[in-house]
């Protein structure tokens, strides 16, 4: 089997920005992906609630990836009314893609030290492979002892070079060293808050829709 894998890049993009498009064009490249699926998330369990809809949070991220055709927005998890589980959106790509298709689910390495707190974990494991960026010089392998026993052993047991994601459709554990713009979700809501400039923070077209539907403005 040598298939190329489809990225799996979920978060609220409460609004898609610059330092999210970067990592994924890193991961893209280096991982040798063949897609990348942006999943905005709809109710998610592990944080506060997006500040604005899923609506017009699927419109920005639809509008910040128009020019990359290997990027595509699935829409699945803002559809749901119930609290978005990733092993649940995993278990349903696996069904519109197949078993043999290679996934790869997307993740920076404070998000992996905390995959234990994640619903279902272990078996996130059955269903994708996961790819953890990190800054360069700074890797997980220094950082594991603080994980649960548990995610330490799937650590020392799965972790796999990029070229491996292709050889099977899940259970590998790749590392990435990818530089990280220092861009916030949180800073552009402050911003447009503030009536502060977001320009070369996110994509113009992603700017004029915020400033055109007077998102993130205080009450």
């Amino acid at each position: 089997m040598n298939s190329k894998p489809v990225g799996i890049f979920g978060g609220t993009f409460d609004p898609v920005h610059y330092g999210h498009l970067r990592l994924a064009e890193e991961m893209l490249e280096l991982a040798n992906l063949r897609q990348i699926r942006f999943i905005p998330t709809g109710t998610p369990p592990h944080r506060a609630a997006p500040q604005v809809s899923a609506q017009h949070r699927s419109a920005m991220v639809q509008l910040a990836i128009a020019d990359q055709p290997a990027f595509m927005l699935d829409d699945r998890e803002v559809k749901r009314t119930t609290p978005c589980y990733t092993v649940d959106t995993l278990r349903e790509l696996r069904a519109d893609l197949g078993t043999a298709q290679p996934l790869c689910l997307l993740m920076g390495g404070d998000a992996f030290l905390q995959l234990h707190t994640w619903h279902e974990w272990e078996q996130l494991f059955e269903l994708a492979h996961i790819v953890v960026g990190y800054r360069p010089g700074f890797t997980i392998d220094e950082r594991i002892h603080s994980a649960t026993a548990e995610l330490q052993q799937h650590y020392q047991q799965r972790l796999c070079t990029a070229d491996d994601l292709s050889r099977q459709p899940s259970g590998g554990i790749a590392e990435l060293a990818i530089p990280k713009l220092e861009i916030s979700a949180t800073d552009i809501r402050r911003r447009v808050a503030e009536k502060r400039t977001i320009r070369y923070l996110l994509p113009n077209a992603v700017a004029n829709y915020i400033h055109q539907h007077h998102l993130y403005k205080p009450c």
